[in-house]
């Protein structure tokens, strides 16, 4: 590869693009409602949900200094990380509490970037991100899972036209965004009726001495204030 090919390439990937008319957007966006309310379709979209869910424990223990063993997702769209290091203190309080915040966070990322016409960066960010958690997955069907969403990102970024790239980028983004905020309510759900006894929020209890309830309020703040931040960004207002 000459300089002129990796000037052309630095130029595709870091370079701006523009978006859609703002009609598009609203498409998009309907497009990642229907992916996220109906129920018989979000047994099925919310394994991404999860693959960010379990990617956000992941990275936060790294970045936190503790030793990442391994992430497992599962059929049930439930998964599980682990890390070693001390049982408690802020690294393992940051960890617990990445999960249900890190879909809604990466989504209002992923709108700032939008926002700015880095839509090609986007796509090759989250290929990026996707292969590197690739490589702690522990379980075949976690695997697949993983392989199939990030081929879907790496042939969009690599084969799709501008336009097809714009769609696809603001459908994902939308999802993270409006997929980010249903989980907090399903774990509500369960706990009123005693279930999930060892949730994250259960689990953040137990390390802080803070109500479980205050850290599903967390939850839901980070989720719909990413949600109304991140949504604005994307229709330009």
């Amino acid at each position: 590869m000459d300089s002129t090919d990796l000037g052309n390439l630095w130029d595709r990937v870091f370079g701006t693009q523009p978006a859609p008319e703002q009609w598009l957007v609203v498409v998009t966006a309907t497009a990642a409602l229907i992916a996220v309310v109906p129920n018989v379709i979000w047994r099925l979209t919310r394994n991404a949900i999860t693959i960010a869910h379990e990617g956000g424990h992941g990275l936060v223990a790294l970045l936190s200094g503790r030793q990442l063993s391994g992430i497992r997702l599962h059929s049930d769209t439930s998964g599980l990380t682990v890390s070693r290091g001390k049982p408690t203190g802020i690294g393992m309080v940051l960890t617990a509490a990445a999960g249900y915040t890190a879909p809604p966070l990466l989504g209002l990322g992923g709108a700032w970037l939008l926002a700015d016409g880095r839509i090609t960066l986007l796509l090759w960010l989250a290929t990026a991100l996707l292969t590197v958690m690739l490589v702690m997955i522990r379980n075949v069907y976690g695997a697949l899972t993983v392989i199939f969403t990030g081929s879907l990102f790496l042939l969009m970024s690599w084969l799709a036209s501008p336009d097809w790239q714009s769609l696809f980028a603001y459908s994902a983004v939308w999802f993270l965004l409006l997929g980010g905020v249903r989980p907090a309510f399903e774990l509500q759900s369960k706990r009123r009726h005693g279930g999930a006894p060892d949730s994250d929020a259960d689990q953040l209890s137990r390390l802080t001495d803070v109500p479980a309830a205050l850290w599903l309020f967390l939850f839901h703040a980070v989720s719909l204030c990413s949600l109304i931040g991140g949504g604005r960004w994307l229709l330009g207002l």
